[in-house]
């Protein structure tokens, strides 16, 4: 029995979108966990640059708090990272946006530890100016590691500013929008830090809902 002409065009066509389908969803299948892991990967090293390594022994991927603040740049819920050691409150890993960078919104990663110092700080992305607002990437320069170890007691607050601003940070030559923004959002992260300390270290358990 011969198919209908007018027919065989529109199978056909459905026979080659079904194969499609199939090969697209079996690439996604395998390829998917290895993109997984990557991303994992790239978080911890993150995690690792702003809070060091020796200093949790908890696994941090797991041990997480939901956070929603326009402290932390936005009014998104975001999943922050708690690091512990023998049990104990070692420090916090927030995701943080600089609303107000020179090209858009810059998302940083604060780490902060349980004392109130900072950590560390790395910029996650952004759309600065290359050759200008780009250096408060670390691969681009080492302005960004001056906040380690700083809190709100050093500098005090009122000093929370670049030095154009009358602040303690430095800005860059010809760019002054990019680290006026990095350096709020940071403050403002050590803000919502002081103000919520005691949920963000309760207990996984504690901060599961009740049956």
């Amino acid at each position: 029995m011969r198919l209908d002409p007018a027919l065989r065009a529109p199978l056909l066509l459905g026979a080659f979108a079904l194969a499609g389908a199939l090969l697209v969803a079996g690439i996604h299948a395998y390829t998917a966990p290895r993109i997984a892991e990557n991303e994992r990967q790239v978080l911890l090293r993150g995690i690792h640059d702003v809070i060091p390594a020796d200093a949790y022994d908890n696994d941090v991927l797991r041990d997480t708090v939901t956070v929603q603040d326009p402290l932390l740049g936005t009014d998104e819920p975001m999943t922050a990272y708690i690091a512990r050691k023998q049990g104990r409150p070692a420090g916090v890993i927030l995701p943080v946006v600089a609303p107000n960078g020179y090209s858009g919104p810059i998302r940083l990663l604060v780490g902060i530890l349980a004392d109130g110092r900072i950590g560390g700080v790395r910029v996650l992305a952004h759309k600065e100016t290359p050759g200008l607002g780009d250096k408060i990437e670390r691969s681009h320069s080492d302005w960004i590691l001056q906040f380690t170890g700083r809190g709100l007691g050093d500098p005090p607050p009122d000093q929370w500013a670049v030095k154009r601003d009358g602040g303690a940070f430095d800005q860059f030559t010809g760019a002054t929008i990019s680290p006026r923004a990095v350096v709020q959002a940071v403050k403002n992260a050590l803000l919502y830090f002081q103000a919520n300390k005691d949920r963000l270290f309760a207990s996984a358990a504690a901060r599961e809902p009740q049956a």
